[in-house]
C-alpha cells in the first residue's frame, strides 16, 4: 500500500489528456517513425537551434573533475549564478544590478516552483494568476505542496493590461470570502500560452497591487530571450520586472529564470531564483539538497554563459529562427482557415482557436467537446491537449511551432 498523499498524487495519472501518451504508434520521427504520433506540438521545446547548441557543447565544454563531486553544483556553485548575472546585467539592464549573491541555482524551474509554493505559502493556501494560464502550474504548486491556484478570469485581449488589477482586487475579495488566503501573484513575462509581453504600466501596476495587499509577486520568465521582430502592430517587447523600479518590498519580489526554453536545453534541468529577499534565500538553502542541479549541467551552462561572443550570436540566431517559425506557421494557419491570438513576438507557441470544429452532440460542457476533439486529431495522428490552458471560451489549443519544418508540415496536414 501506498500512502495517502501518494494515492492522490498519482491519481493525478489518469486525468485524461493530461499527460501526452502517443500510445502504441510511438512518438513521430519522419526518418524512423512516419506512421507515428505527432507529440510535438505541445510540449515547449526549441528544436531550431539544436545542431549549433550540440556543436558548442562538444566543441567547447570541459568536464572539470570536481563536476563530479557535491560541493562543485550545491545551488548551481559560485560561477554559474555569477555568470548568469553578469549575462541578465547585460540585457536586462535590472535597476540593481544582479550579483551571483541574488541568484540561486535549481535543478529545473519546475523544482524551483515548488521551492517557492513551500516557502512563500502553508497547505490550502492560494497562488493567483490570470486565466487561461499553464496547466502544469497547478502540477508544480499543488501535487505536493497543496496550494490552490486561483484564476482571475481575464479576456484574452485585455490580460496583460494595467486594469487587469481591477479583476486582479476582484478575485483575491472572493478567495478572502471563500476562506482561501492568496499569498502570491504569478505572472509569466512572456505570457504562457498567449505568447505576448507585459507593458511597462501593467508591470508597475502588479507591483503596487502586491505592495498594497502584502502579497509576493512571482514573475516567470524564462522565455525572455525568446522574443522576435513581429510584423503584426501593437506587440509590447519584453521587459523584465527586474529592469523596473520597485514599487514595493523587495523581499516580496522574485523572479524564476532557467535555461530550458532560450537557450534550447530543457535536458539540462537548470532553473534559477532570483531575488534579494534574505529570508525567501535562507528557505531555499533549508531546501536546496532535494532539488540540486547536477555537476555536468552546472558546467555545460556555465560554459554557455561565460562565453559572452558565442552566447550572443546564439540568442540572436535563436530568435531569427523562432521568429521565421512563427510566420510561416502562423501564413499556414490562415491558409487552413484557422484563427489564432496574434499581436505575438515571444515564446514558442502560438493561441489558436479550434472552436469551428467542436462537435456540438457529445454531451454536455466545454471539457467533453474539447477531448472530442482532441480524440479526432489522435485518430489522424496528432497529438493535443483539451483545456490544459483553461480558456474561458471553448477550443483555444496551445500549438508550438518551433519544431523541424518537415514535422510541422506533416502535423499541420494530418
Amino acid at each position: 500500500m501506498i500512502s495517502k498523499r501518494a494515492a492522490i498524487s498519482s491519481a493525478d495519472l489518469d486525468i485524461p489528456w493530461r499527460y501526452i501518451d502517443p500510445g502504441p504508434r510511438g512518438r513521430y520521427d519522419p526518418d524512423t517513425n512516419p506512421t507515428g504520433v505527432i507529440t510535438h506540438f505541445t510540449s515547449a521545446e526549441n528544436y531550431l537551434v539544436q545542431e549549433e547548441l550540440t556543436r558548442f557543447i562538444k566543441t567547447n565544454v570541459e568536464m572539470p573533475e570536481q563536476a563530479l563531486g557535491y560541493s562543485y553544483s550545491t545551488a548551481g556553485g559560485q560561477r554559474l549564478p555569477a555568470a548568469l548575472a553578469s549575462h541578465l546585467n547585460a540585457h536586462w539592464n535590472p535597476f540593481k544590478p544582479l550579483s551571483g549573491d541574488d541568484i540561486r541555482i535549481t535543478g529545473a524551474a519546475t523544482a524551483l516552483h515548488e521551492i517557492l509554493g513551500f516557502s512563500v505559502a502553508d497547505l490550502g493556501q492560494g497562488i493567483m494568476m490570470s486565466r487561461p494560464y499553464y496547466g502544469r502550474f497547478e502540477l508544480d504548486f499543488g501535487l505536493k505542496v497543496g496550494l490552490r491556484i486561483v484564476a482571475a478570469d481575464t479576456p484574452l485581449e485585455t490580460c496583460l493590461q494595467p486594469d487587469v488589477v481591477d479583476v486582479f482586487e476582484e478575485t483575491l475579495k472572493k478567495a478572502r470570502t471563500n476562506g482561501i488566503e492568496v499569498k502570491a501573484l504569478l505572472i509569466v513575462n512572456p505570457h504562457n500560452p498567449l505568447g505576448r509581453c507585459y507593458p511597462k504600466e501593467t508591470l508597475s501596476a502588479l507591483m503596487r497591487f502586491c505592495q498594497k495587499h502584502s502579497i509576493h509577486l512571482i514573475s516567470d520568465e524564462i522565455y525572455a530571450f525568446s522574443g522576435f521582430e513581429s510584423a503584426e502592430p501593437g506587440a509590447s517587447t519584453f521587459t523584465s520586472i527586474l529592469s523596473l523600479e520597485p514599487q514595493m518590498d523587495e523581499d516580496l519580489l522574485h523572479v524564476i529564470y532557467g535555461m530550458a526554453k532560450d537557450y534550447a536545453v530543457p535536458g539540462l534541468r537548470i532553473g534559477a531564483l532570483i531575488t534579494r529577499s534574505t529570508p525567501l534565500l535562507k528557505a531555499l538553502k533549508s531546501v536546496i539538497r532535494f532539488h540540486n542541479p547536477a555537476g555536468p549541467s552546472v558546467a555545460i551552462a556555465t560554459a554557455m554563459l561565460e562565453d559572452r561572443v558565442w552566447l550572443r550570436s546564439f540568442i540572436k540566431l535563436s530568435r531569427e529562427r523562432v521568429g521565421e517559425a512563427y510566420t510561416y506557421f502562423t501564413v499556414r494557419l490562415s491558409q487552413m482557415g484557422v484563427k489564432y491570438l496574434s499581436r505575438v513576438n515571444a515564446g514558442l507557441f502560438v493561441f489558436v482557436d479550434l472552436s469551428p470544429w467542436l462537435s456540438e452532440d457529445v454531451g454536455q460542457g466545454q471539457t467533453a467537446r474539447e477531448q472530442e476533439l482532441a480524440q479526432r486529431a489522435l485518430d489522424n495522428g496528432v497529438f493535443l491537449q483539451p483545456g490544459e490552458e483553461h480558456a474561458l471560451e471553448p477550443g483555444w489549443y496551445r500549438l508550438v511551432y518551433t519544431v523541424e519544418r518537415r514535422v510541422m508540415d506533416e502535423g499541420l496536414r494530418r
